[in-house]
């Protein structure tokens, strides 16, 4: 943290956080928009809206900084519960539609908000945790393999002519 007074706390999302969650998700995911057609923006950000409200997240994690809900991600169980994509056979946590508030990136908040999903999927017993991404989030992908995140390209998908990679984190043991 860049400055001595910043408090960053990683915990649970409340119900009342959603509509801050998702100005927040709006926000991250907008310098996207002039990246895609407009016939597919309108449907990724409502989508992405929808998120914040809809059921059947394991998890709804939200970091907060000197109060301010900065970062968000979400966490399903399985490819069918993320996607509706029983097909993929991901039967372990993976992360959705992780966000940063673009005046706070470079703080280290999104790997924050990873390692607390790393430090949740160990307490699951999961083996792994998978997350999905295109070429157009070329940060994230950086950050994903500085992380230890690996290509896995037999649970990749294809959304029109948008190749959607797959990463996967192997999980170390929890220490006894």
């Amino acid at each position: 943290m860049s400055n001595k007074q910043d408090k960053l706390v990683i915990r649970d999302a409340e119900v009342e956080d959603r509509v801050s969650i998702e100005k927040l998700m709006v926000e991250a995911y907008g310098q996207y928009e002039h990246s895609m057609p407009e016939e597919r923006w309108r449907p990724y950000i409502q989508s992405i809206r929808e998120s914040v409200y809809k059921e059947g997240p394991a998890a709804r994690i939200v970091a907060e900084l000197n109060g301010e809900i900065v970062g968000s991600l979400l966490v399903f169980l399985s490819s069918e519960e993320a996607y509706g994509r029983a097909d993929l056979q991901i039967e372990s946590p993976i992360i959705r539609l992780l966000a940063t508030s673009p005046k706070a990136r470079g703080k280290g908040i999104a790997t924050q908000l990873i390692s607390e999903t790393v430090r949740r999927a160990k307490l699951w017993g999961a083996d792994t945790i998978h997350l999905h991404t295109s070429d157009l989030m070329a940060s994230a992908i950086r950050l994903y393999e500085h992380l230890g995140f690996e290509r896995a390209r037999d649970k990749e998908m294809q959304n029109g002519d948008i190749l959607v990679k797959c990463y996967r984190l192997q999980l170390q043991p929890i220490e006894a």
